[in-house]
């Protein structure tokens, strides 16, 4: 991996929920368990639908009495309409906060750049601002929530070279890890799918949230058919949504790419078989990351 490296991350946006009762309130409807969010520690959950169905993806954090979603930008609005509809009579206000943004920190040294240890989630004071390792995986680095006036330069004085975000989405690939609804179908994907359990989005300990009774079941009941994978890719990349075969079989559909790289979501006995993939005028080829269990 190259060496330690930052890209600013224009498709998020931040979302900050704030009042007495904003804990509590987000606790009743994501799936992560809030208590364990705090200026040392940051989370990934998502919001789902009542059948347990994808809506939004995000990463907490917590600083200056507000808890902070960093959140698809393009649907934060979307994203604070859905919880407003939750609020009812608690005491919690939600506002985007265009004057913050967030930062991608990636390659060799990347936590030590930024003085964090190799713990997922694992978040200190930075700057103006918070560091922490992504809650996910510890292989796709840091993030960093800056007051976007700043930003920049905050990062360039802590000895990390700018790059684009296609070298950031390119290691993202092949981790296998969903990036929103880029790769996850609103109203439709299962969490589960998409690796959400080893990724560390689902506290299976916490109390109900929205579609917590069918997620549960969906695992102890072993339901998942299909996994949302990394793929290696020969040939032109077929666009999202595009059917996969193996066989001559319809067995799974194309979601982003990138440079050779891509996620497809695909049926798990077929890629246990061995079997080789085509889509449109590609071959594409699974590489199970170490994280995942098939």
């Amino acid at each position: 991996m190259a060496e330690a490296r930052f890209t600013m991350l224009e498709d998020r946006g931040i979302l900050a929920v704030s009042g007495p009762d904003r804990r509590p309130f987000l606790q009743g409807l994501v799936t992560n368990d809030v208590d364990k969010v705090t200026p040392r520690a940051a989370r990934y959950a998502a919001l789902l639908t009542a059948q347990g169905k994808y809506l939004h993806d995000f990463i907490i954090t917590e600083a200056d009495e507000s808890i902070l979603l960093d959140a698809e930008a393009d649907r934060l609005a979307d994203l604070k309409r859905r919880l407003s509809l939750y609020r009812l009579r608690a005491k919690a206000s939600l506002e985007e906060r265009p004057d913050l943004c967030a930062a991608a920190v990636f390659g060799d040294g990347a936590l030590e750049a930024l003085d964090l240890p190799p713990e997922t989630g694992a978040c200190r004071p930075y700057n103006s601002g918070l560091a922490f390792v992504d809650p996910r995986l510890t292989a796709l680095g840091a993030r960093a929530i800056l007051r976007r006036e700043t930003a920049k330069a905050v990062l360039l004085d802590s000895g990390l070279a700018q790059t684009g975000v296609d070298a950031y989405d390119r290691l993202r690939l092949s981790l296998g890890v969903p990036d929103g609804s880029r790769d996850l179908v609103i109203e439709k994907s299962i969490l589960l799918e998409a690796g959400f359990d080893e990724l560390n989005g689902v506290d299976w300990q916490k109390g109900c949230y929205v579609g917590q009774e069918l997620t549960a079941r969906t695992k102890y009941r072993g339901l998942i058919k299909r996994r949302l994978m990394p793929v290696t890719i020969k040939g032109p990349a077929p666009s999202a949504g595009t059917v996969v075969f193996a066989d001559g079989r319809e067995v799974g559909e194309m979601r982003s790419s990138r440079d050779g790289w891509g996620l497809a979501l695909l049926r798990i006995e077929d890629v246990l078989a061995g079997k080789k993939f085509v889509s449109e005028d590609a071959t594409i080829a699974p590489a199970q990351p170490e994280w995942m269990r098939l």
